[in-house]
């Protein structure tokens, strides 16, 4: 795991999804962000005047690329400036990772200016809406918030960054993309891929839930096919109560 801070980890996730541009109108709560973008030459940031015109800009982007588009505001009042523009970009279903910067935690009981709770703020617009509060959930959250603005049908999604967070400095594991097939019917790679697992497996195992009994998905049949082990033996060693096979006359 490499020793890093919280900004650059995040800039760090953000490339790794793909993110190549980033679009906000910053304040002090974006300065430790301002700061790792000094640093980082692979996302250029495109300065906006206004919350709104920064959100217009990625959705048009987002929509464009097929990408995911970043932006960044400045902590309440430049949320509150964006909503409008986040409601376009909820209705066109636009990729979107919306951040913005929030006050150190320390701070957070005196209630200071320009402070509110964030998440519920955005909720109402976009897809997932949470707030960071330790470096070392930093990465799931954002990986989280890129895979769902990505997950059909896709659409916009927020995380608020607090500055003690941003500024943070440890070994973090930055974990691994992950990505929810597009298509409706089961994706070919995927497919495949579990394919291969089952077949390379020495002790497979298969829990299937109460829809493979219906005969239209003849999902039992299917396990039959796939196992010679029938679901009465494989029921029978599993410690759930009221485990039977689900293909045997129910008694009385």
């Amino acid at each position: 795991m490499p020793f890093t801070s919280g900004k650059q980890a995040f800039l760090e996730i953000l490339k790794q999804e793909g993110v190549e541009i980033m679009f906000g109108n910053p304040g002090t709560t974006e300065l430790p962000l301002m700061d790792g973008l000094a640093r980082e030459p692979g996302i250029r940031y495109i300065l906006a005047l206004q919350e709104s015109v920064a959100i217009a800009m990625a959705d048009g982007y987002a929509q464009a690329s097929g990408k995911l588009a970043a932006v960044n505001v400045h902590t309440s009042p430049g949320l509150g400036n964006a909503m409008g523009m986040l409601y376009d970009a909820m209705k066109a279903g636009s990729p979107l990772l919306l951040t913005a910067g929030q006050h150190d935690q320390a701070m957070n009981l005196t209630e200071p200016i320009l402070w509110s709770d964030l998440p519920p703020v955005a909720r109402p617009y976009v897809k997932w809406s949470h707030e960071i509060t330790r470096i070392d959930d930093l990465p799931r959250a954002v990986r989280r918030a890129a895979k769902t603005a990505r997950a059909h049908p896709t659409g916009p999604v927020f995380i608020s960054l607090p500055v003690d967070v941003l500024n943070a400095e440890r070994q973090v594991d930055l974990l691994e993309t992950t990505r929810v097939a597009p298509r409706i019917r089961g994706d070919k790679t995927a497919i495949e891929a579990a394919a291969d697992l089952l077949a390379k497996a020495q002790r497979p195992i298969i829990i299937s839930g109460d829809a493979a009994r219906r005969p239209r998905l003849r999902g039992m049949r299917a396990l039959d096919l796939l196992f010679p082990l029938h679901a009465s033996a494989l029921c029978g060693r599993l410690p759930a109560p009221g485990a039977a096979d689900p293909r045997a006359p129910h008694e009385a």
